[in-house]
């Protein structure tokens, strides 16, 4: 189910904030530029609502799982540089449509050679020159910049130069970009991925926003709001999030890569993307060998399960991704006599007194244990709270762990509070998940609302799992800290009685 985020390699794309405020460049009018206005359909909204409400779907691309383009496609890239190739585009069982070995290829043999004319990148030319002068003029940075050129060149329809690449796209990427505000907190109520969800669509709405207030309403003739709205920005965010590459040997350029981005994702491969200066083309190097019919796979990068959720739409089988974490929230308790004074600490390393950190099947970092440190630690031990805020924060130079033994136990009993509570929310999800009411007239409502709870339940059980394993590690630790405890206590007597 997964046309994801195409970040081959481990340096991944940061997310965005909206746009800084920047003087808006004067543009001598010309011309108006004649755009093409299309019906619209309706689908899903990702609105913040109560129901699921109607929106506008964009009126290009594709299925998701379409092939009807893939052939113009492959003819375009062929006709336009992209040299012979020993894979295809095809229905497949992980990722519905992904590229399938055509001929034996060997372990760390190099495919693709895509060259970077065919690459879309913040310097590719425009259809409509002023408009990429006017953005380019205003310092738009590359994500929404792209974002931008994406649409503009979609709405050009065959007279851009993209019109093949843009047809095969599919019109609704897999994204939680698309999921209502409702659903979210349906289906995600149990996750952290749920709030990095929602950040996330306030940051594209926001970006729009700017980018609407700051040069689309100056420039109308340009960037009419019939072509430029939020819709078809969510359409090109989600293309982005889902498809854009960093190239480590082109200065970390970030690119869509047509062709490449049709290669699914796969926990067993670590190969990644980036530009090979002698082929002069984008390249990745197989790490495996591939028979003719097997789909040929490359890694998005060292992501959880809710990561690759968040950007890509789909959920490895669960123990299947050996980069899996989930995110445990931590947070100093209000009625701490010395909360006042921690939090200050904390902030000062830009953190603050509710804290979320990864954990995964194999542990904990370091940063956690720090916090766990500075959460329980008594007014006596004042002066190493900003020893300990400095560790939470990975800034403390030593870089080594702490040791409090003092008040270990304390901490991990903190730890394992909080763990426990957030299990006791996943478990009230995965339980009432079975009997939960879609709500819905429409089959194909309904066949959403399935797959989306089916997600939602793979992720949890996916998360839970994790901390569990936690569970069992602390409360062991616990039991060992304690029954040494009890040892010791044991051998004071001892001694106490023979002295006597």
């Amino acid at each position: 189910m997964a046309e994801a985020t195409r970040l081959f390699h481990t340096t991944l794309i940061p997310s965005f904030n909206p746009l800084h405020k920047t003087k808006p460049y004067s543009y001598s009018q010309s011309p108006p530029i004649i755009f093409h206005k299309r019906p619209i359909n309706c689908s899903v909204s990702t609105r913040d609502t109560t129901k699921a409400t109607v929106t506008q779907k964009v009126p290009w691309g594709c299925d998701i799982d379409s092939l009807e383009n893939a052939s113009a496609l492959q003819k375009w890239l062929s006709e336009s540089g992209l040299p012979p190739q020993k894979m295809a585009i095809q229905r497949v069982e992980v990722g519905e449509r992904g590229l399938v070995a055509l001929k034996n290829i060997r372990k760390g043999e190099n495919l693709l050679f895509v060259p970077p004319s065919l690459c879309i990148t913040a310097d590719s030319e425009w259809s409509c020159t002023e408009a990429g002068e006017v953005l380019k003029q205003n310092s738009v940075p590359d994500w929404p910049l792209i974002a931008t050129y994406l649409i503009s060149e979609a709405n050009f329809m065959e007279s851009s130069r993209w019109s093949n690449y843009i047809s095969a796209l599919p019109r609704q990427p897999y994204s939680l970009l698309y999921w209502t505000r409702e659903e979210l907190d349906r289906y995600l109520e149990a996750s952290q991925i749920r709030e990095r969800a929602i950040e996330r669509v306030t940051n594209v709405i926001g970006t729009y926003n700017d980018l609407r207030r700051r040069i689309f309403s100056k420039y109308p003739h340009l960037f009419p709001e019939e072509v430029f709205n939020i819709e078809t920005f969510k359409w090109s965010f989600g293309i982005l999030f889902s498809r854009l590459v960093r190239l480590p040997s082109m200065d970390g350029r970030v690119a869509l890569v047509p062709w490449a981005d049709m290669l699914n994702h796969s926990c067993e491969v670590e190969t990644f993307l980036d530009y090979d200066k002698s082929s002069k083309g984008v390249v990745f190097t197989t790490d495996r060998p591939y028979q003719p019919g097997e789909q040929v796979f490359i890694s998005y990068g060292k992501k959880s399960n809710g990561e690759l959720l968040l950007s890509y739409g789909f959920v490895p089988k669960e123990g299947t991704n050996p980069s899996d974490s989930v995110e445990l929230s931590l947070s100093l308790k209000k009625s701490d006599k010395c909360y006042k004074e921690k939090l200050e600490a904390l902030r000062k390393y830009e953190l603050s007194g509710s804290q979320c950190f990864p954990i995964q099947i194999t542990g904990w970092p370091r940063e956690l244990m720090a916090y766990a440190f500075l959460a329980v630690s008594p007014p006596s031990m004042s002066r190493q709270f900003e020893e300990m805020a400095a560790a939470a924060s990975n800034k403390n130079t030593t870089k080594k762990d702490l040791r409090y033994p003092e008040i270990e136990e304390q901490a991990l009993q903190f730890i394992l509070d909080c763990c426990e509570s957030s299990i006791s929310k996943y478990n009230r999800f995965l339980q009432a998940s079975g009997s939960m009411d879609l709500d819905v007239t429409s089959p194909k409502q309904l066949n959403r609302r399935l797959f989306l709870k089916q997600l939602a339940v793979d992720l949890c059980t996916s998360e839970r799992r994790i901390l569990f394993r936690a569970q069992y590690i602390l409360r062991r630790r616990l039991r060992d800290i304690r029954s040494g405890e009890l040892r010791a206590l044991r051998l004071f007597d001892g001694l106490r009685k023979l002295f006597k």
